[in-house]
């Protein structure tokens, strides 16, 4: 076990490159079993749910060799198997996509529930159902734990989501690019990597069309080829280092990002009283004053995303009067102000809506990182914070950000990474 121990109060100042996208990384690198070939990956980013997903891609029989630390060439024509193991699957949340694209290689998958960060319930019924309507079985009944799915033919088919679903937008995705006819699919999730999806499938010879609107058309297509394909910048990552500046009084160039991307967030953040600049790959934010209250509601893309609402909260606990903050995507994943208030973070939580009250100042305290944005909020608090904070169950937080110490140190953080014995741990 380790731990993140943060000496706040230091104004970051620099500049921070962002890495791959972590959503779509996990979305793409199951996609590569839907090729005949060989396939070149770049801009993986260096966080523990990636390398779960190439453990799992060497357990179903690909071959992997790794071109340099963003780099890899993936085999998938040696995989001749179509369960993915359990202690595997139950390590991250994404795992799930290995039923799409197993679905739409074999024609059969089979794949344990899901694990990941726990902030709420997050069912895969819409999954299920976007299966179900390509002419796949799915037992009414989990066995062991584990997802099976199975069809003699994938038949493209008309799907109507209930709920904009990033992860049923993308499996359905995967199970229809290979499948018989037309595939539509409507009220489809826009997210940026749901787009970065389709057009890696497209890279391969798919034919999507429509991706980033809330209708999208798959022609399938028989055999899919190798491809060479960059993962797009990671959104949630920039707007992290964002929120960070911003809490730090901070000047940050953040390069290696899709400005359009982060539309939203830099909105919020200037009507928070940052000064935003934008230029062709890359984020300027400054902050010179105090921080000003405002208002949040989560959304599907384009609107301000559930994953950057953590963040967001700890700047407004830091702002100049009251805030409020409504999230329309999860429930119960305001789980993570408790560990706020040991700082001194004043806030009140009523189901999906929180309200702020601006404090002057957080202090140093041990916390715990609930789950991977959660893990990040605790961190823009600690960067702002007077005194020391420590924060545990930092696992969660490196499943999302790479070399998270070493970019925040060479910025400007007094940071380090602190490994605990386990014998210390087990006592603790």
């Amino acid at each position: 076990m380790s731990k993140y121990r943060v000496q706040g109060g230091n104004r970051l100042e620099g500049t921070v490159r962002i890495g791959g996208a972590k959503n779509a990384c996990l979305a793409i690198l199951p996609a590569v079993l839907l090729s005949d070939e060989p396939c070149r990956i770049s801009n993986i980013p260096n966080i523990s749910d990636a390398l779960v997903s190439l453990d799992i891609l060497e357990a179903l029989g690909a071959r992997i060799r790794r071109i340099d630390k963003s780099t890899v060439d993936i085999d998938p024509t040696s995989v001749s198997t179509h369960e993915v193991p359990h202690d595997l699957a139950r390590q991250m949340r994404a795992s799930y996509y290995f039923l799409g694209a197993l679905l739409g290689r074999f024609g059969e998958a089979r794949v344990a529930l899901p694990g990941g960060c726990n902030f709420g319930v997050r069912p895969i019924d819409q999954h299920l159902k976007g299966f179900t309507a390509l002419g796949a079985t799915v037992p009414a009944v989990v066995t062991n734990g584990m997802i099976d799915a199975s069809a003699d033919c994938l038949i493209g088919n008309s799907i109507y989501f209930d709920v904009v679903s990033v992860g049923a937008t993308i499996n359905v995705l995967l199970a229809a690019v290979k499948a018989r006819g037309i595939t539509i699919i409507e009220n489809a999730a826009k997210e940026p990597h749901v787009v970065d999806v389709a057009n890696f499938l497209n890279s391969m010879g798919a034919d999507v069309r429509g991706a980033g609107t809330d209708v999208i058309k798959i022609c399938g297509v028989q055999h899919l080829h190798g491809a060479e394909y960059s993962i797009i910048p990671d959104q949630i990552e920039a707007g992290t280092y964002m929120a960070c500046a911003v809490a730090t009084g901070g000047d940050l160039w953040i390069e290696n990002v899709i400005p359009k991307h982060l539309e939203s967030i830099s909105a919020k953040l200037i009507e928070m009283g940052a000064e935003i600049t934008e230029a062709d790959d890359a984020v300027r934010v400054r902050m010179n004053g105090p921080i000003h209250a405002c208002n949040i509601k989560t959304m599907p893309h384009p609107g301000f995303p559930t994953d950057m609402q953590p963040q967001a909260a700890v700047l407004l606990a830091l702002g100049d009067g009251t805030s409020i903050i409504t999230e329309n995507i999860w429930d119960n994943r305001f789980r993570y102000i408790d560990e706020l208030r040991r700082m001194g973070v004043q806030a009140t939580v009523d189901g999906k809506i929180a309200v702020f009250q601006g404090v002057p100042y957080l202090s140093g305290a041990p916390v715990r990182a609930l789950d991977l944005r959660a893990g990040a909020a605790m961190m823009v608090a600690a960067l702002a914070a007077r005194g020391q904070t420590e924060i545990e169950d930092i696992h969660f937080i490196e499943r999302g950000y790479e070399n998270f110490v070493e970019k925040l140190h060479a910025i400007g953080a007094d940071i380090c990474r602190i490994d605990i014995p386990d014998a210390v741990a087990r006592h603790a």
